[in-house]
């Protein structure tokens, strides 16, 4: 596990788009009968919210799933950090690894989905007397972020649960600096957990999971490099479904 959530003994984090059926202000001169109507996407992504909203403090309290490989994944990170670096953390969950990270950079910027996840985020950054990483809730989607500005970015547990992780690769692609590091740990249910793909939508249907994308490593390596990235770290523990990869931009 590394900075994900846990399904059904599994990591499938989740960051994506909330919104659906927001009130409109009066000032719009709208009727309040006349609210705007959600888009698709937005009726897609809302449910994800609700779901870890109404889990996350329970999820705060699990514990992490596989300590060893977490442990390395963290030190992996480290290992390419310097003190002037900017980093970017998307889908942060309840802020652990963002945390944990928060001494070997210059600054932070942690985002989720959850106004709950980020409520604790925050309480743990006030205990551990941490300032230099910054919470905000926001989806992956709407998150802005200027191009070329960013060193590191990461999202853990995170892109297989995207409508379209394509377009998200691309933007992060576009934040990076020259050299910059796309930072990634992604469940790939197509190698081993294959039959979940015609359950996952009906568990979403009752509130059971947020939405999932079903891939292997194959095709996510694939598309990271045709999107433009050079695979720098690849590593898949034993029996897990989730690889942990370190893309670079070249530059």
């Amino acid at each position: 596990m590394f900075s994900g959530r846990i399904f059904n003994g599994h990591l499938i984090r989740t960051q994506l788009i909330s919104g659906a059926g927001l009130a409109v202000p009066r000032s719009s001169g709208l009727s309040p009968r006349r609210r705007p109507r959600p888009t698709q996407k937005e009726k897609n992504m809302a449910p994800s919210a609700t779901f870890w909203d109404k889990i996350a403090e329970k999820y705060a309290k699990q514990p992490v799933s596989d300590e060893a490989a977490y442990q390395k994944k963290l030190e992996v990170t480290q290992s390419y950090f310097s003190p002037e670096m900017e980093v970017l953390e998307i889908g942060c969950g309840t802020g652990t690894t963002s945390l944990i990270h928060a001494p070997f950079v210059k600054h932070i910027r942690a985002t989720d989905i959850s106004q709950n996840m980020i409520a604790i985020c925050k309480r743990k950054a006030e205990a551990q007397n941490i300032a230099n990483v910054t919470f905000e809730q926001a989806t992956a989607e709407d998150l802005t972020v200027p191009d070329g500005t960013m060193d590191v970015v990461m999202a853990h547990s995170l892109l297989h649960l995207l409508e379209d992780k394509e377009a998200m690769m691309a933007k992060v692609f576009r934040m990076l600096k020259p050299g910059g590091l796309f930072v990634t740990n992604t469940v790939c249910l197509g190698d081993r957990m294959w039959y979940m793909a015609p359950l996952l939508p009906i568990m979403r249907l009752f509130g059971f999971a947020p939405l999932v994308k079903v891939f292997t490593v194959k095709h996510l390596v694939q598309t990271m490099k045709e999107g433009g990235y050079e695979i720098d770290h690849q590593w898949q523990p034993d029996k897990s479904i989730g690889v942990f990869i370190v893309a670079k931009k070249p530059g």
